[in-house]
């Protein structure tokens, strides 16, 4: 089968389109044919070995976490699914070696849930990593509660739009930074936004004087460090970019793969509750353009990469 692969850590070139070894379905795994997979910042991170004191590469490496598709063929042990199903996934593995930029997929039963009806097969793949680390950070770590206010960095980007659905959602007033040309699109999301670099906490504090009561930082380094003191007492602190955020009191977050959690997030894109912006799309073959663009950090919402017989509508 065609996919993705690179055989040593190193930058978009080492990305190459071509034949990858077919999966393997054990008995508690689904086949499935990849219809779209998001990139996320993870990849190229993992891809330049930034991950390798978590996460031993097996080479070749297929990149890639999300993935939309349909289901071929179901384990000998599965019941869940059956050919036919549209499904999505976060189709993280305990190593690098088999990821979603391939035709085919071998995932877990554990990874996937139903595709929520509503969305195309490109927005469906943006919601599965990004959408469960939204969902287990605010309600898992951070715990938030309805009439609390929840700062938000970088609320026009994957995670963070999800973040600003989500925490309006439950009931929370949602401060998002952001830069200017995504003001709008951070209050269609629900959220009141703030731009972000010299001066934020000044910006903050004049939206919310007594400090907030959570902060859900997706950048790390300085701005962990400034969120500290946005808090209001008692107030709760969780990033997904920077370990060093237990030094300040909060919480280091990592997303894990949940059927159950993703099934929660299909139910609210299939209520209106959580929408996916999809900024661009990529096919298979401009994987490595894929990365570079996600690479950048100026993304609204996802970038998608199509695959198969899909990719040739890019």
């Amino acid at each position: 089968m065609k996919g993705i692969s690179y055989s040593r850590y190193g930058g978009p070139e080492v990305l190459e389109y071509g034949e990858v070894r077919d999966p393997k379905v054990g008995p508690d795994s689904v086949l499935v044919e990849v219809r779209a997979a998001a990139v996320n910042p993870v990849d190229w991170k993992c891809r330049e070995g930034h991950l390798d004191g978590l996460l031993d590469p097996v080479f070749p490496v297929v990149p890639g976490w999300d993935l939309a598709g349909v289901v071929v063929r179901p384990g000998a042990a599965v019941t869940e699914f059956a050919a036919g199903d549209e499904v999505i996934g976060y189709v993280r593995e305990d190593f690098l070696s088999r990821g979603t930029l391939a035709e085919y997929v071998a995932a877990p039963v554990r990874t996937l849930a139903r595709k929520p009806r509503n969305l195309s097969f490109e927005e469906a793949s943006g919601l599965p990593l990004a959408g469960l680390t939204a969902y287990q950070v605010l309600v898992g770590t951070l715990r938030v509660e309805r009439g609390e206010t929840v700062l938000v960095h970088a609320a026009a980007g994957g995670v963070g739009s999800f973040a600003v659905q989500l925490a309006t959602h439950l009931g929370a007033r949602v401060i998002g930074t952001a830069s200017e040309r995504n003001h709008d699109y951070v209050r269609t999301l629900g959220g009141e936004p703030v731009t972000y670099g010299d001066g934020l906490a000044e910006r903050v504090r004049s939206l919310a004087p007594e400090g907030v009561a959570a902060v859900f930082d997706t950048i790390g380094g300085e701005t962990t460090r400034t969120s500290a003191h946005l808090l209001a007492p008692e107030g709760r602190l969780a990033s997904i970019a920077d370990p060093e955020v237990v030094a300040h009191g909060g919480s280091y977050c990592f997303v894990r793969p949940d059927a159950e959690d993703l099934l929660h997030l299909t139910e609210l894109a299939e209520q209106g509750v959580l929408g996916v912006h999809v900024a661009e799309t990529f096919p298979l073959t401009r994987a490595a353009d894929a990365q570079r663009r996600s690479q950048e950090g100026r993304t609204r919402g996802k970038i998608v990469v199509t695959v198969g017989s899909w990719d040739q509508r890019t």
